[in-house]
C-alpha cells in the first residue's frame, strides 16, 4: 500500500472542516464497503483498512488530532500521512 494522506480542515461560520480522525473514519468505512462488495480481491483497499484501523486505535491517533488542530487554529495547513514501514504502522504530521 501506498500512504495515504488525510487533510484537515479547521471549521469556521461559513465552511465546515473535519478532523484527522472523522477523516480516518471516513476512509475506513470506504474501505469496508469496497471489501463487503469486492470481497478478497481488493488487497489495496484491505491493507489500507488495516492501517486506518490500527491508526484510530493507537495512542498516537489523539495527539496528532490535537497537534493538528492546534496548527489548523493557527491558519497553518495540515496534513498526516499514514504509512507502512517493515511492517509496522507509521503516521506523520505535515505542516505547510
Amino acid at each position: 500500500m501506498e500512504s495515504l494522506n488525510l487533510h484537515p480542515m479547521y471549521s469556521t461560520g461559513d465552511i465546515p472542516g473535519k478532523c484527522i480522525k472523522c477523516l480516518a473514519e471516513g476512509e475506513l468505512f470506504n474501505c469496508l464497503r469496497s471489501l463487503l462488495r469486492e470481497g478478497e480481491k481488493d488487497e489495496e483497499s484491505a491493507k489500507k483498512y488495516e492501517v486506518l484501523l490500527d491508526f484510530l486505535k493507537s495512542p498516537e491517533a489523539q495527539k496528532l488530532v490535537d497537534e493538528a488542530e492546534i496548527l489548523l487554529s493557527q491558519g497553518k495547513e495540515v496534513s498526516v500521512n499514514l504509512y507502512v514501514e517493515s511492517g509496522v504502522p507509521k503516521y506523520t504530521l505535515k505542516v505547510k
